[in-house]
């Protein structure tokens, strides 16, 4: 026990004055070693030489030697090499050994005595900045805003879709070409129904003849007959007469055609109903923001907000929420509820189909929440689907 004790003590020794202690000393110059020499003493140790193990130049353990005949300078340098090397390799070896608590607990010490200690100015400071602001954003308010993916389109928009089955004869606009109401934007092939109204025409003309010469003979059987094949040939001839109107597709109103492009499909065939050009007005538009559902919540009719487009970036167009429907989309993994709002004032630059990102003001908030609600409201539902 007292060879322990006194081996510590020459250790402390070595660490309270941070340098290599040779006993016996080399020369006058060396510092004098109480505690070695009681070592020696005590236990007839011929030499003794202890070096500090240094750590990013600090002392963190001590290396004691001894041996039957004093230590010369070569050895000394040599121990002082081994300590060298031994210090950082120990230290590593130390803090491997640590439990997680541990750990937790030497970190955070170090961090309260960069806080409080006498050292680390920088740390201080930047704590300090960093309290100010949190403080500062406690505190301050700003004005909450819902960001959404918009897309624009026109307040009432209309299709022109093909009257009959037929052929695509002649095409005059494509997608956003502007258009004024009456302006044909298309045509139909109208050659067969020209040949039926022909056809229709001569057997017509047969059938008066017959009918004159029936009435003639008083032969009431046959102009009865003949009457109704005359009623059915001027159906025919009314119902081509509609169709030959309706060849060529005209604009409803003026707008700006959205979609449609028949250039491609010149001389194609065309089914009824099918949908040949899509138009919007040029002066009445709407807003369809896709609002994701954590922030569906915020959103109320009424609420302004501003819009900028892909195109127009350095506008701040203003919108008004008008309706919001109750049915989520999902899009992208996560679910998203379709706002439509009412743009207040249009740009001439402004034409439906343009994309962008909408801002909705919600009210006053804390900056601190504006930032940190996100975060906060997944932490909470993820608890809560974890919790028994």
């Amino acid at each position: 026990m007292n060879l322990a004790r006194m081996i510590g003590e020459a250790m402390d020794e070595v660490l309270d004055l941070d340098v290599t202690l040779v006993y016996p000393p080399r020369d006058e110059d060396d510092v004098v070693a109480v505690a070695h020499a009681e070592l020696a003493r005590e236990f007839r140790s011929t030499a003794i030489c202890s070096v500090p193990l240094l750590k990013d130049g600090h002392a963190t353990g001590a290396l004691t030697l001894e041996r039957d005949k004093p230590f010369d300078a070569a050895s000394v340098e040599l121990t002082k090499t081994v300590g060298a090397l031994l210090g950082p390799i120990l230290d590593l070896k130390q803090k491997s050994d640590r439990g997680l608590v541990r750990h937790a607990g030497i970190a955070m010490r170090n961090a309260t005595l960069a806080l409080v200690g006498p050292r680390h100015p920088g740390v201080k400071l930047l704590a300090l900045v960093a309290a100010a602001v949190v403080a500062f954003f406690s505190i301050a308010d700003a004005t909450y805003r819902v960001s959404a993916r918009t897309v624009v389109e026109g307040l009432a928009q209309r299709v022109a879709a093909a009257p009959f089955e037929g052929y695509i004869a002649e095409s005059f606009v494509r997608a956003g070409d502007v258009v004024r109401e009456g302006q044909v934007l298309a045509r139909l092939d109208d050659r067969e129904l020209k040949l039926e109204q022909a056809r229709l025409g001569a057997e017509r003309a047969q059938l008066r003849r017959k009918h004159r010469q029936a009435l003639a003979a008083q032969d009431r059987a046959a102009m009865a007959v003949l009457s109704a094949q005359l009623n059915q040939v001027e159906a025919g001839l009314s119902l081509i007469a509609d169709k030959l109107a309706r060849t060529s597709l005209t604009a409803p109103f003026d707008g700006v055609v959205i979609s449609g492009d028949l250039n491609p499909l010149l001389g194609t065939p065309v089914e009824q109903g099918k949908v040949l050009f899509q138009i919007a007005p040029l002066d009445s538009y709407r807003v369809i923001l896709q609002v994701d559902e954590r922030d569906i919540a915020h959103v109320k009719l009424g609420q302004r907000g501003q819009l900028t487009l892909s195109g127009m970036v350095s506008d701040r167009i203003p919108f008004a929420v008008e309706q919001l429907t109750p049915i989520s989309t999902p899009q992208e993994g996560r679910n998203f509820f379709r706002v439509e709002a009412h743009l207040e004032n249009t740009s001439e630059r402004v034409r439906p189909g343009m994309e962008g990102v909408g801002k909705i003001a919600v009210g006053e908030r804390k900056l601190i929440w504006i930032w940190t609600h996100s975060l906060i409201d997944w932490l909470s539902l993820a608890v809560w689907k974890w919790l028994p």
